[in-house]
């Protein structure tokens, strides 16, 4: 366990800013591509109030975590079926949270194209949401998930099944 922790804390955050980085490079790209004639980048903005998209970030990432968690990790489910699950929960969300929130679940895919715009209204909010609404879902499935092995353990015998 000890090991697998240490592994998590020294890739995530790698993860993060490679996330950020390439977000950041696509918004660059895209106003590179467009002559900079469009909106300065695609930033994402409320449309209601900061509240109300900061309760639907945290929402929206949470259930998107939750089925992560469910189809991605737990060797009970099934694996050719996790792409769906996870694809229509993203556009359930969109759908539902695009209009007043711009559905992002994602601080990385809010915040390059705020560094390439230079439009950081709000931007706490898609950042705070996202990062707590996954936490929060992270803690939900383990809260119910019905299993006396440890989410390490799940997951490594998840990674190690070879494939069909």
């Amino acid at each position: 366990m000890a090991s697998y922790m240490i592994h998590a804390r020294t890739q995530v955050p790698a993860y993060m800013v490679v996330q950020t980085v390439a977000a950041t490079a696509a918004s660059l790209m895209l106003r590179l591509m467009f002559g900079g004639r469009h909106e300065a980048a695609p930033v994402t903005v409320p449309v209601g109030s900061n509240m109300q998209s900061l309760v639907l970030e945290f929402i929206i990432t949470f259930y998107l975590m939750f089925v992560i968690m469910a189809v991605a990790t737990d060797d009970r489910a099934v694996g050719q079926m996790a792409g769906l699950a996870v694809g229509g929960t993203i556009m359930l969300n969109a759908l539902f949270a695009g209009p007043v929130s711009g559905a992002s679940m994602n601080p990385a895919r809010s915040i390059g194209p705020a560094l390439v715009g230079s439009k950081y209204k709000a931007l706490w909010v898609y950042i705070f949401g996202p990062f707590a609404g996954a936490a929060a879902g992270a803690w939900a499935y383990n809260l119910v998930r019905r299993t006396e092995r440890t989410l390490a353990e799940i997951t490594k015998s998840a990674t190690s099944r070879p494939a069909n």
